[in-house]
């Protein structure tokens, strides 16, 4: 992925494939989003858990170009591709190291949510902050 802000690397496990020996297409997402939650914690937002927010995911596209096996290391790219006043949008990319080859592209889009109300609410600015600073093309 060209201008990745975060890459990880995770291994499907046996458990991640279907009765056809490949990954069960419904595993790409779950494989996705730890690494994804990686970037995430690194700009300092850990779900809203311990705060008076939480993210709901709202959107999660997904397209199968490649195949993976069991233990195989899919390389996951990521990054914001736009910031909103209260919600956000996130592609990513899975490599698959064995092969050399994009195995999945795909997407997810994430709105903020008063934990209350459940009422969507303004990203927090710190979390805002620290996405621009690890992405300054999205200020402005």
């Amino acid at each position: 992925m060209v201008n990745a802000a975060y890459t990880g690397q995770i291994k499907v496990r046996f458990a991640d494939t279907d009765a056809n020996g490949h990954t069960y297409f419904g595993s790409y997402l779950v494989l996705a989003d730890e690494v994804v939650s990686e970037y995430l914690a690194q700009v300092g937002w850990d779900g809203g858990t311990d705060g008076d927010f939480l993210t709901f995911t709202v959107n999660a596209n997904i397209d199968f170009v490649g195949e993976c096996m069991a233990w195989d290391i899919l390389e996951v790219s990521c990054r914001f591709t736009k910031i909103g006043n209260s919600s956000c949008a996130l592609e990513f990319e899975m490599l698959n190291t064995s092969t050399n080859e994009v195995a999945t592209r795909g997407s997810f889009t994430y709105v903020f949510v008063d934990k209350a109300t459940r009422k969507s609410r303004p990203i927090p600015q710190a979390i805002k902050t620290a996405i621009i600073a690890a992405q300054p093309e999205l200020a402005g």
